[in-house]
């Protein structure tokens, strides 16, 4: 398992390692929380939020959750680990940048993975 300061330090290498541009308006900035955090519609518990895309009256903002990250991630190899994680920042850029854009293609996309997670687990989206 990996300790929260190790995923910490990891992710702001990421993070400094993309284009400064694509954080325009992301004055909330990226922020590492510990807790875990269930999906609305887990059947099971078993449906993660590694991370959002949060946009209120405060701004803009990503947060990803260390609880959950290492609950699905936390018994891979290091270099596996950072691939996620880089994975999962840059999927969150996206968000932000879809937003700026007017678009949220990948919005879509991350709904039709609710719909096939349910359909896997027997139960017929609305």
């Amino acid at each position: 398992m990996y300790e929260f300061e190790e995923v910490a330090q990891m992710l702001d290498e990421i993070a400094d390692s993309m284009p400064y541009e694509l954080y325009r308006d992301l004055n909330g900035g990226i922020s590492l929380l510990p807790q875990v955090k269930i999906h609305p519609q887990a059947l099971h518990n078993d449906l993660y939020i590694l991370g959002e895309y949060i946009r209120n009256s405060l701004g803009n903002a990503i947060v990803l959750f260390y609880g959950s990250i290492v609950r699905v991630y936390g018994n891979v190899s290091r270099e596996e680990l950072y691939r996620q994680l880089t994975r999962i920042l840059h999927h969150e850029v996206r968000h932000h940048n879809e937003y700026l854009a007017g678009t949220d293609d990948l919005g879509l996309w991350d709904d039709d993975r609710i719909v096939d997670y349910l359909r896997q687990n027997g139960v017929q989206p609305k």
